[in-house]
């Protein structure tokens, strides 16, 4: 269900598309009562590619509701409309991490600002049970005045829910190839460190402007995650001091 500007749902009035992903597709929209921007995230209609997709969006709305960090991007409200799920976000202005990387190298100092605050909010996470496992500079926005928002936590495991349902069957592989972990890429089990490692790739890549592996195939950037090591950054950005090319 594609929503044209202007029409109503619940107290919301929708102001544009802000893009489109494997669940949902996601608007601009105006508290009709409050006149605040919000971002409205819709449940894609599509119940009979994915079964379990209605429990992944619930999944992913009780995650956040349960979350309450700066550096994470805030929910603010769920509710049915026409027999279907609406997640309604705080809206973030601002670039994604991947679109501030197209714009030329990223200053030393901001990389370190920006990786201090996503661990922050990583550690904030996990300490509440919540691996994210799709760790990238896609889902990581920078705002106007230098604030990260975390997003999109479609894919997040909780070990709540994990007692309610099991939504990745093992040998399930699940994330984006250039960051995924070892263990992802075996269909393993995943915990906190799954996201050190996936943070680990987007450091990488922030320090030196490209990606520790590279492949022509996923098949082969998938194997280089399990057996190759990558160029030591320093040697591909000789102003990283030994100390951080060590983390």
């Amino acid at each position: 269900m594609t929503l044209e500007t202007g029409k109503r749902v619940g107290d919301y009035e929708i102001l544009s598309v802000l893009g489109s992903g494997g669940m949902g597709q996601v608007y601009s929209a105006r508290n009709i009562i409050s006149g605040r921007i919000e971002a409205m995230k819709i449940l894609l209609p599509d119940y009979a590619a994915e079964p379990q997709l209605p429990e992944r969006f619930s999944a992913e709305i009780r995650t956040l509701a349960g979350l309450d960090h700066p550096n994470i991007a805030q929910l603010r409200t769920a509710f049915e409309y026409e027999n279907q799920l609406v997640m309604i976000m705080e809206f973030v202005e601002g670039a994604t991490l991947e679109k501030r990387a197209t714009e030329g190298p990223i200053p030393l100092n901001d990389v370190l600002d920006y990786s201090a605050q996503v661990l922050s909010a990583l550690s904030y996470a996990h300490n509440k049970g919540v691996t994210h496992r799709d760790i990238k500079p896609a889902n990581i926005m920078i705002t106007s005045h230098g604030l990260i928002k975390l997003m999109d936590f479609g894919i997040a495991k909780s070990s709540a829910d994990l007692e309610r349902t099991q939504l990745t069957r093992p040998g399930t592989t699940i994330g984006s190839v250039y960051y995924m972990s070892p263990e992802q890429v075996r269909g393993d089990t995943v915990d906190p460190r799954s996201d050190i490692y996936s943070f680990g790739v987007t450091l990488y890549e922030m320090l030196t402007g490209r990606r520790p592996f590279q492949a022509e195939t996923a098949y082969a950037l998938l194997n280089a995650h399990l057996n190759e090591a990558p160029e030591p950054p320093e040697l591909v950005n000789p102003v990283i001091s030994p100390e951080l090319n060590n983390i």
